[in-house]
């Protein structure tokens, strides 16, 4: 038998239930010895960004401070103080593997909440963009979901925190609509079929990340909390991924620290 007639692998059985033998843990502390890092926890709140945008703003104005002891080989994180609550970003991580990558990270590193704010494109609605999406459920057109839970159409956000955001951006003026996201291991293959279908399921958006980050979620047991920041109707209009006043920067961490303070209360 040749290795093309054993299957595919990302679909053949695998066991849920098995430890890793790599472990995050393990790595960081390499990545801490090779590098000379203090073994300092990073804050409770951690946001991925993966546009990069919130890290790039925030490090440019010298706000906040670089924090000393996070040792991801491939990320740097950022953290700012947010109405008394300390927040950790890291940019950059794009995509479900690299996302679920650094959340296994920040979660053996001290943080009990991580919030994932992507870029994405919208697929219905009538909204102009931008504006959020919060995600409660995700289809899973990724690879990263199938190694955490069974196969399955959909990822979905744990539905006690779901409950615990249900008026958590009344009080802000930000516009967040609850809706379900198409997580695509491949953007460029946005074929007019696939919108089509999307759409018809009434899918909000579609990103990146979200799937992946909600299956290593429910294996898990972590907290973690997937928005979409609507910036675009794919390109095929113009003027598209516009986020709004610095970028999206500010109302980026406002809705952090509304899904923040309604899970964990406030600082």
């Amino acid at each position: 038998m040749t290795d093309d007639q054993e299957g595919y692998p990302l679909v053949a059985p695998k066991d849920f239930d098995a430890p890793s033998v790599f472990r995050p843990a393990n790595l960081l502390r390499e990545a801490r010895r090779q590098k000379s890092l203090p073994d300092n926890p990073v804050p409770a709140v951690c946001v991925l960004d993966p546009d990069g945008d919130v890290v790039r703003h925030l490090a440019r104005a010298g706000i906040g401070y670089r924090h000393p002891g996070w040792a991801c080989y491939h990320t740097e994180m950022w953290v700012v103080e947010v109405d008394g609550l300390e927040i950790g970003v890291v940019g950059m991580a794009v995509g479900a593997p690299f996302a679920v990558l650094v959340a296994e990270q920040l979660a053996v590193s001290g943080a009990s909440l991580v919030v994932s704010i992507t870029s994405a494109g919208r697929i219905s609605g009538n909204e102009t963009p931008p504006y959020f999406v919060l995600i409660e459920r995700a289809l899973r057109d990724e690879g990263t979901s199938a190694h955490y839970v069974a196969p399955g159409e959909w990822s979905y956000l744990a539905a006690g925190l779901k409950d615990k955001l249900r008026n958590a951006f009344d009080q802000n003026g930000i516009y967040v609509v609850v809706g379900s996201s198409w997580t695509t291991d491949a953007p460029y293959r946005e074929t007019a079929l696939a919108i089509k279908e999307a759409e018809r399921r009434g899918i909000a958006c579609v990103e990146m990340e979200a799937a992946a980050l909600y299956a290593y979620a429910a294996a898990s047991g972590r907290n973690v909390v997937c928005l979409a920041h609507i910036t675009n109707t794919l390109a095929v209009d113009g003027d598209d991924f516009e986020k709004g006043i610095d970028n999206g920067v500010n109302v980026s961490l406002t809705v952090a620290y509304a899904v923040a303070t309604a899970i964990l209360g406030s600082p």
